[in-house]
């Protein structure tokens, strides 16, 4: 129900924006990244992986792009594999300044030591011809398990502030808010 002259309360939609169009906050990232929040929340501080959509200040919360969730499942599976600080910060650079379909098409392979780019598989075998023991990551099946998973999480479009409901169907409360609205 309307005051006089009040503005119509405004409802989370159905999320329909364009991916860079929508920033996920803290939560959502972190549950399609497979993270813990105090994982992305250090992560952001020491500057490993910090939001491009919106940082923290004044208030405001970080909001992360799916580029970034991206990038932040790509730095678990490589810290979890044992991968140095460093060749992960390295590696975060490259993959930050990547085009999305870029990303899709590489696949990054470790030593533990130092991490690869591969754009071909003559490269990955020139790898593995080096007789060590490596372990490589498909960049595209990655992106393509964060857009489903982040497909089931709210967002928020940048430009408005508007929620964006989810397609997760477990969610009751955001279910009502669609109807309502």
């Amino acid at each position: 129900m309307y005051g006089r002259g009040a503005e119509p309360a405004r409802r989370p939609q159905a999320a329909s924006a364009a991916p860079d169009e929508v920033g996920y906050r803290g939560p959502a990232a972190c549950a399609a990244a497979g993270i813990t929040y105090r994982q992305l929340d250090y992560w952001a501080r020491t500057g490993l992986v910090e939001p491009s959509v919106r940082a923290n200040g004044s208030g405001a919360q970080r909001l992360y792009g799916s580029h970034d969730v991206v990038v932040l499942k790509i730095v678990k599976r490589l810290l979890d594999a044992g991968v140095s600080l460093q060749s992960i910060r390295t590696a975060v650079r490259h993959l930050r300044a990547a085009e999305p379909a870029d990303l899709r098409r590489m696949t990054l392979i470790s030593d533990g030591a130092t991490v690869y780019e591969c754009t071909s598989s003559d490269e990955v075998v020139e790898l593995l011809q080096g007789g060590q023991g490596i372990f490589g990551i498909a960049v595209g099946v990655v992106w393509s398990d964060v857009q489903a998973a982040l497909a089931q999480l709210h967002a928020e479009r940048i430009d408005t502030g508007e929620t964006l409901v989810g397609q997760n169907a477990a969610d009751e409360l955001a279910r009502r808010r669609s109807r309502a609205g």
